[in-house]
């Protein structure tokens, strides 16, 4: 957003008002209960799943539409990276990595759309998803391998005396994953739709809004593309770190 500035004669940019929470309903105070364009945008973004994913394919054919031949092809291709990053073990938690992939694409792609929010450039909506992972791959590491689990810190193949060294190491880098986890998402999505908002407040200026309009639309086709590497990127770090729970001997 740019604005003129009468007092300086110059323009005066607010990109990041664009990731500012809001209430739907009035301009209070926001509570934790308090409808917003967070909370709006979130219901889209399961509505559109399910439209996809559940209403494409309630008709299912043998030579597949459009809609149904989309939500086969995110089938699949969840499924392979599930399969072959994870192994066989992972593929029983598959509809749980489908979810999480499916949810941070849609929610990437809707916060594309004119006047609309992008959740995942909050980092506490990212954090929410980073922690979950977290937990669940811990919990699932203690639960199928005991105290083997522990295995995962242990470098048996380096010189003894740097292994409690590289354990700490280790330690530390498990435990700082769901920090890298939520920023890398949210850190991505909000830097390049802030980047737009600047080239459309230079195109307020009509010796360079040519420029600034061309500037727009190459960033923009650059986010359609970060959308949907920041999901795979999400997915694909979520099945390493499936593979670690489930094998965490190094």
């Amino acid at each position: 957003m740019a604005t003129e500035a009468p007092a300086e004669g110059g323009l005066v940019f607010h990109p990041m008002d664009q990731f500012i929470v809001k209430p739907l309903f009035g301009d209070g105070a926001v509570h934790w209960y308090t409808p917003t364009n967070v909370t709006l945008w979130l219901a889209l973004t399961v509505a559109a799943i399910a439209a996809l994913l559940v209403l494409g394919t309630r008709d299912s054919k043998i030579v597949p539409g459009k809609t149904q031949s989309i939500a086969e092809l995110a089938y699949g291709f969840v499924y392979k990276m599930v399969e072959d990053v994870a192994g066989k073990d992972g593929v029983r938690y598959f509809p749980y990595i489908m979810t999480l992939f499916m949810f941070i694409v849609f929610a990437n792609f809707l916060g594309l759309l004119p006047m609309s929010f992008t959740t995942t450039s909050h980092i506490a909506v990212t954090a929410v998803l980073a922690l979950a992972v977290f937990v669940t791959v811990t919990v699932l590491g203690f639960v199928k391998n005991g105290a083997g689990f522990l295995g995962l810190f242990w470098v048996s193949s380096a010189p003894l005396a740097l292994r409690p060294v590289l354990a700490l190491i280790e330690v530390i880098s498990y435990f700082v994953r769901p920090v890298s986890h939520s920023i890398r998402l949210a850190g991505n999505m909000m830097a390049g739709h802030a980047v737009i908002k600047v080239f459309a407040g230079f195109a307020a200026i009509a010796a360079i809004s040519p420029i600034s309009v061309l500037a727009i639309t190459a960033m923009y086709g650059l986010e359609v593309l970060v959308s949907f590497i920041q999901a795979y990127v999400f997915t694909i770090l979520t099945c390493v770190y499936l593979k670690d729970a489930l094998h965490p001997h190094h």
